[in-house]
């Protein structure tokens, strides 16, 4: 398999269509018990199929382990971390910033667990539109600083999209022309960054790497029938128009996908400004699977066309 590639907007740099993240629900398979060698060989195994670019953070307390898996392979790749807004402890929403000033020494925090003296993408993680005027006025100068000073190449900034699901910070901070790539939330189930975000980081050369790709409703049954029951009972879904046992069986049939996640992974893959989409697991064999989905063609165009009128109008939900 030969890894697909793209250009990932103003920064330049030419990347795998897949990425490796490196939290989720698995990170690298540490939620579930795996050994940091085995956690290694994850992220090994992904340098392996052509995947260039990884995604850690702060709090998924996997930045030493990325740091190990890539001490001698560093060239290879294009790091990706990012550092939370608020105070250790505090919950995401409230407002319990971290000064300037802790924010640079959780930056070099950082470099240090990762073993390198730069980060390629450093972006704000999982901010709510409340917390973007404190980012904006409060961090973007010391990110220009660490910038300046060589520690990071590209500014980026994370919506919390299970809490955002309409993307109103991502729309404010897209009235800011500063930041070189946007972490975004898509897919099949709320499409809505279609619309409202995408056509416009496209328009400004922003890089976009996608989240969400999969989440609980796409890779279990019995979570999709549960989460479209709950869009035909609030009026987002025609019930209609879908079978509520098995309200995503037609991305199975023959022709289409093999299982639910690879058509998943193939909606986003293919949907204009999305450049990379970010797959995380702690099974070498799971994430080929991903891999080869990501590298996959679009899905008919009929199947788009059907899920464009079953979900292209829903902006409630994320998937998880």
């Amino acid at each position: 398999m030969i890894m697909q590639r793209a250009r990932l907007g103003r920064t330049g740099l030419r990347v795998g269509v897949a990425g490796l993240g490196c939290g989720g629900h698995s990170r690298l398979g540490q939620a579930y018990g795996a050994s940091v060698a085995d956690s290694v060989a994850v992220i090994h195994a992904g340098l392996d199929l052509g995947i260039d670019l990884i995604d850690t953070a702060q709090n998924y307390e996997t930045e030493g382990i990325v740091g190990e898996a890539i001490v001698d392979r560093r060239d290879r790749v294009i790091l990706s971390t990012k550092q939370q807004i608020v105070q250790p402890g505090s919950r995401t929403d409230g407002d319990a910033y971290r000064s300037p000033s802790e924010f640079a020494a959780g930056v070099d925090d950082s470099l240090r667990r990762l073993r390198t003296d730069r980060i390629d993408i450093l972006h704000l993680h999982g901010v709510m539109a409340h917390q973007y005027g404190y980012c904006r006025d409060e961090l973007l100068p010391v990110l220009h600083r660490l910038r300046e000073e060589g520690k990071i190449r590209f500014l980026g900034l994370t919506e919390r999209f299970i809490k955002d699901t309409t993307h109103a910070m991502l729309d404010r901070a897209l009235l800011d022309d500063c930041w070189d790539v946007m972490m975004v939330g898509f897919n099949l189930l709320n499409p809505s960054a279609r619309t409202r975000i995408l056509a416009r980081t496209a328009a400004l050369d922003i890089g976009v790497l996608n989240m969400f790709a999969v989440r609980r409703a796409l890779s279990r049954p019995e979570a999709a029938v549960e989460l479209v029951h709950c869009l035909v009972a609030e009026g987002h879904v025609d019930p209609a128009a879908i079978d509520p046992d098995a309200p995503l069986d037609f991305l199975i049939a023959p022709d289409v996908a093999s299982s639910v996640t690879e058509a998943a992974y193939r909606f986003c893959r293919h949907e204009p400004g999305i450049d990379v989409v970010l797959t995380g697991t702690g099974k070498i064999s799971h994430l080929q699977e991903n891999v080869a989905a990501i590298n996959g063609p679009p899905l008919p165009r009929a199947v788009r066309e059907q899920l464009a009128n079953l979900f292209g109008a829903v902006d409630s939900i994320s998937g998880n």
